[in-house]
């Protein structure tokens, strides 16, 4: 507190400081500091040093760099996944075609005749059932190509010589599955 300029003799004016705008570490070892709240009161509180003070968390541009990243492995994933289902279903089809094709040989070998239609390789015990078509998921879908006509035999009927996917697709390789 000062003496304010312009006071009567005998009368005390007393002007208030200025409220502290730097803080001094009291004892350096408690890293204690006295904060004023107003020129009336102060209090002592503990402070860590503003050296140790560490700010922690992810700046927006880490994190957006992370997005990224996430963003394109699952596109990657989900690329190899649907490749790897297409190719999954490639495999079966072959093997259904393998099959049925057997069964067509097996019959022809045994009766020396094609069979009239695929239900008749089921009913003669050639094959179980009929596979389904993994791509058309229908078993009805086979597409037959009939044998031509037996020139040394002409009462014969022709039959089921060949089986093909009745799918519209193109295998990864290009090709049409209704040529495999």
């Amino acid at each position: 507190m000062k003496l304010v300029q312009g006071a009567t003799v005998g009368s005390t004016v007393l002007e208030p400081e200025a409220p502290r705008t730097h803080w001094r570490t009291v004892a350096p070892r408690t890293h204690c500091r006295t904060v004023a709240l107003s020129h009336r009161r102060t209090y002592r509180r503990t402070l860590a040093p503003s050296h140790h003070r560490t700010v922690s968390g992810f700046t927006l541009i880490e994190l957006m760099i992370v997005m990224s990243l996430i963003v394109v492995l699952a596109g990657i994933g989900l690329a190899v996944h649907a490749n790897s289902q297409t190719r999954a279903r490639e495999a079966v089809l072959k093997e259904d075609l393998f099959r049925l094709r057997d069964a067509i040989d097996q019959h022809y070998a045994d009766k020396n005749t094609y069979p009239p239609a695929l239900e008749d390789l089921v009913s003669q015990k050639y094959l179980r059932a009929i596979p389904v078509d993994p791509f058309t998921q229908s078993a009805a879908t086979w597409q037959t190509v009939m044998s031509e006509m037996d020139a040394a035999n002409p009462s014969a009927q022709p039959g089921v010589f060949d089986v093909k996917s009745g799918s519209d697709r193109t295998a990864l390789d290009g090709t049409p599955y209704s040529d495999w």
